[in-house]
């Protein structure tokens, strides 16, 4: 029998005592009240000794769940620091990209116009180009123009000149009389 077990039969023993006429005191067997002593101080170590282990087990324990719990809270500081990390690196690249980009975008937009620069001034040259052959070439047709007109005055001159052999041949029905033979002479 355990300690309480035994603290409650000394309970009953004193509470079934027989009580001394006119006085508070009561009767209690010696002996008994001894024996449940004794037993008492016998079961008393052991009760003393569990609840030691039990202590220690509990400290134990607490001691494992204090470990334990200082392990997550450190380990979800790392994590925590890490992702930190993590995010910082990210947020780090994601302004670099964007710094990139622009001055991508920036050089695109620069080289975009000094190619549009070049090609204006070349076309503005070949446009030039272009201009003086055609004002060459309608100079030249103006000149091939008169030229080809002074001709045509000229042969009509040379019409209005001809002598009168050849008026008299031009208005002559022509000969079926070869001037020359085939063999270059007079026939």
């Amino acid at each position: 029998m355990d300690i309480a077990g035994r603290l409650q039969q000394l309970e009953e023993l004193i509470a079934e005592a027989k009580s001394m006429p006119l006085s508070s005191s009561v009767l209690v067997n010696r002996e008994e009240v001894l024996e449940l002593v004794r037993a008492m101080q016998e079961d008393l170590p052991e009760e003393i000794k569990q609840a030691r282990w039990v202590v220690r087990d509990r400290e134990e324990l607490l001691a494992k769940a204090r470990a334990e719990g200082e392990r997550i809270v450190a380990a979800a500081q790392e994590e925590q620091a890490r992702l930190a990390r993590k995010e910082e690196i990210a947020k780090r690249a994601e302004e670099e990209a964007e710094r990139i980009l622009a001055a991508a975008e920036e050089r695109a937009r620069s080289m975009r116009a000094e190619a549009e620069d070049y090609v204006d001034a070349k076309l503005a040259q070949f446009e030039v180009a272009l201009r003086r052959i055609l004002e060459e070439a309608q100079s030249a047709t103006r000149a091939l123009a008169k030229t080809l007109d002074q001709v045509e005055v000229g042969r009509e001159r040379l019409r209005s000149q001809a002598t009168p052999a050849e008026q008299r041949l031009s208005a002559e029905p022509a000969s079926e009389t070869p001037l020359y033979d085939e063999d270059g002479g007079q026939p």
